[in-house]
């Protein structure tokens, strides 16, 4: 949520204001400590606690759910004074202001926190929890030192981790007192055997839960400095996930609780396996893929070694021969089959055109013309004869000589003129009578 912008004009909704004012709450407090009188406690029966804190003038509604008021080492009553950490805020249901608590010391507890403040800031300014100091830590360690107390719970979640994660690894125990005045120098002498034998990988600083009393040690800087100069990476679980110490600041890494410290330091067994044996799978497969794209590669040189061998192009040209003198025969072929067509053509040509065949053509011509002639010539005499006769017949009807065997005669002149009339003819000029039988020469008298 981002801040609204308050204009006099600007009318809130009740939503709108509460929002407001937690996102107000939340980010310009953040965590703050207070010490006050415990009021009115009450636990729910879903295990949260809710209760005031006071003082002589004004009181603050707090509200302490149960994952946190679990690791509360003393029993809260009314009217006990405590010092409590949290974020301010609202609850929005009702519009109540209060501190959501995640920590509850008793006042005894202040001046410890005051110290761990002083001691945390002056650590800082010298820069031991600076991020360029930080070790990497060995990805398989073959040897792993617990600096821990060897009796208490924290050594044997950790070695059960270990016994379940990393069997291979060596396990070294370096026991130190980690509660107490004596526990913080103890812890430090231990941190400089581990690095003196340097024969761990890795080393894990552990420790169970606890008050802050308790959990005192890993605040002090004698604890601190001897971490920070550790040539082995260090690895701190100590306490629960809420616990923070300064040991957590200055170790190269740091752990929720002492199995999480003892999980971050070793490799899982079970998934090195799972992880070896897809990397196997993968590298198979990767070894099947280069060999299929080298068994590629060799049949392609190959194909292309073949097809430049001198036995394969000369395969290839006494081929290509083949082809072409197939083709060569197909031609010779097709030619001889349209030479002798055209040969044919030509020889029909020339038996047409030939004399013989002409004389034979022209006589069986003359012989069909002849006998058309003849026919013709007989038809036509036949016909002449018929038309003669006629003719005759028709002549003979009117012919003089049919006149003349009746006893008549034609007179004519010597020029061959017929004589009809007597002024034709002058005395003694000479005629030609004709009589049926014979012609009679006369002179006119």
């Amino acid at each position: 949520m981002q801040q609204m912008p308050l204009s006099p004009d600007h009318v809130f909704t009740v939503s709108e204001l509460n929002s407001e004012v937690k996102w107000l709450l939340d980010t310009q407090f953040g965590v703050v400590w207070v010490e006050g009188e415990l009021s009115n406690t009450m636990r729910a029966r879903t295990g949260h606690m809710y209760f005031s804190v006071k003082d002589s003038r004004s009181q603050l509604r707090c509200a302490m759910f149960r994952n946190d008021n679990r690791r509360i080492d003393f029993t809260p009553q009314d009217g006990q004074k405590v010092l409590v950490r949290g974020r301010l805020g609202i609850y929005e249901a009702r519009g109540d202001y209060q501190m959501v608590v995640d920590r509850m010391l008793e006042v005894g507890a202040g001046d410890l926190q005051a110290k761990f403040e002083q001691t945390k800031r002056r650590l800082h300014e010298e820069g031991l929890f600076d991020e360029q100091h930080k070790q990497s830590l060995p990805a398989f360690p073959r040897s792993i030192g617990l600096i821990t107390s060897p009796t208490g719970a924290a050594v044997r979640d950790a070695l059960n981790v270990l016994r379940r994660r990393c069997r291979h690894a060596q396990v070294i125990i370096y026991p130190a007192t980690v509660q107490g005045a004596t526990a913080a120098p103890s812890i430090a002498r231990m941190l400089k055997l581990a690095n003196k034998r340097n024969e761990c990988d890795v080393l894990l600083l552990i420790r169970g839960g606890g008050s802050l009393e308790d959990l005192w040690a890993f605040n002090e800087e004698v604890v601190a400095r001897s971490i920070f100069d550790s040539a082995l990476p260090v690895i701190s679980g100590i306490g629960h996930e809420i616990d923070f110490s300064i040991a957590d600041l200055v170790a190269d890494l740091r752990a929720p609780t002492p199995s999480a410290a003892a999980e971050l330091c070793s490799p899982d067994s079970a998934e090195l396996q799972q992880m070896i044996k897809a990397m196997q799978q993968r590298l198979l497969r990767q070894q099947e893929n280069t060999q299929s794209g080298h068994k590629v590669i060799l049949t392609r040189l190959q194909r292309r070694l073949d097809n430049h061998h001198p036995q394969s192009r000369l395969r290839q040209r006494a081929q290509r021969c083949d082809e072409l003198e197939l083709r060569l025969q197909r031609q010779i072929i097709n030619a001889q089959g349209r030479a002798r067509n055209r040969l044919v053509q030509l020889q029909t040509r020339l038996k047409n055109l030939s004399p013989e065949h002409q004389f034979v053509r022209r006589s069986s011509q003359l012989s069909s013309l002849n006998s058309r002639l003849t026919n013709s010539t007989r038809t036509t005499l036949q016909r002449a004869g018929l038309r003669l006769d006629g003719s005759v017949r028709a002549l003979q009807a009117v012919s003089p000589l049919s006149t003349l065997g009746r006893g008549y005669a034609i007179v004519q002149t010597t020029t061959g003129t017929v004589v009809t009339n007597t002024d034709q003819v002058n005395a003694g000029e000479a005629l030609d009578i004709r009589v049926s039988a014979g012609k009679i020469s006369a002179r006119v008298t």
